[in-house]
């Protein structure tokens, strides 16, 4: 029987993004669409246990992936946590983001510095969205200036989520291999709220899924004042085999038991604002949801194979894939539902 050997983690997820044979390559200066043509599948894939920690040893063999219901034969397969990878950071820059603005100000740099170390194979930029989406930093291995433009901002005005999703896929500096060999990542910190985009949240997911990027995030909806615009998050995440931290809303709260049954004339709280407490869990919180999606992004199995599909008619729509482990029925398996045979028209 296959053993079970886990990492700790705080939470899992798994993530799935699309390869194409078409690779842009790196340009001094990028303002096109990063064109895609996919010819081979390239699926990341997180599995955990019932406690949510990482199961880390996996062979290819345990693995099956299935292409509009039709197994595929898997044609390379890694569980090297130092795969290159591109992670684009996109930071809410609206009035939401004034409350908590240090600590996530904070936990953005050090997001930024665990996930890019000076090393040439790693690579990341930032965008900034207010009333209207900014590339602030374009693709570069070097953490630290992007860090330097984290510590002088200060918050206010809109917010123009979906116009930075769609930016972060069609207008930044591509690396020579993607997205192969580096994968696509987007980290989204902030609320979700969109308020000044010209996209909508449909382009944005698909083009997304159409230029291989796979989107987490971290939610500063704080605990009480949730809004319809945390959905939007989740749909951006799981439809392109990310996951939201939630950090305010369920870290904090997470193993208190009957805080409703503490009432008090500033709100039935048990962990009361303003105090060293309530200071500490709300850092305490973002840091671990920092380190849920360090790990999330540095802990997968990457895996590709070749459509043995036709790519005339119906097929070049949206194509479903579904990963499983026979062998562990209980373990939780998270990946994007499906990828598109084509880049979207120019």
């Amino acid at each position: 029987m296959l053993r079970l050997r886990s990492l700790p983690v705080f939470s899992a997820v798994a993530a799935v993004a699309i390869a194409g044979a078409v690779i842009a390559v790196h340009r001094a200066s990028a303002q096109e669409p990063i064109k895609v043509s996919v010819t081979d599948v390239i699926v990341p894939v997180s599995v955990t246990d019932d406690k949510g920690r990482f199961v880390t040893n996996l062979t290819k063999d345990d693995f099956h992936i299935f292409d509009e219901g039709r197994e595929q034969k898997i044609t390379y397969f890694s569980h090297d946590q130092s795969l290159p990878i591109v992670i684009g950071f996109l930071l809410d820059q609206s009035n939401g983001m004034k409350i908590q603005w240090a600590r996530y100000q904070e936990a953005t740099i050090d997001l930024m510095l665990n996930l890019l170390p000076v090393e040439k194979r790693f690579a990341g930029y930032l965008i900034t969205y207010g009333n209207q989406a900014e590339l602030v930093v374009n693709t570069s291995s070097d953490a630290e200036k992007m860090v330097e433009k984290v510590r002088k901002m200060r918050p206010g005005g809109g917010s123009a989520l979906f116009d930075a999703i769609y930016m972060a896929c069609t207008s930044r500096r591509t690396i020579q291999g993607e997205p192969y060999e580096p994968r696509r990542v987007i980290i989204v910190i902030g609320d979700g709220h969109d308020t000044a985009s010209k996209k909508t949240l449909q382009e944005v997911i698909e083009v997304a899924q159409r230029n291989l990027v796979t989107i987490y995030a971290i939610s500063t909806v704080a605990f009480g004042f949730h809004q319809e615009s945390e959905d939007d998050l989740t749909l951006l995440t799981e439809s392109t085999g990310g996951k939201v931290e939630t950090p305010l809303t369920e870290h904090i709260y997470k193993d208190v038991s009957g805080y409703l049954s503490n009432p008090s004339d500033d709100g039935n709280y048990a962990l009361t604002v303003g105090t060293g407490g309530y200071t500490a869990e709300i850092t305490s919180a973002i840091f671990r949801s920092v380190a849920n999606l360090s790990g999330e992004i540095t802990t997968q199995y990457v895996m590709r194979y070749t459509p043995d599909v036709a790519e005339k008619g119906a097929n070049r729509q949206f194509r479903k894939i579904k990963v499983t482990v026979p062998s562990l029925p209980t373990v939780t398996i998270r990946a994007r539902n499906g990828y598109y045979p084509f880049a979207a028209p120019q």
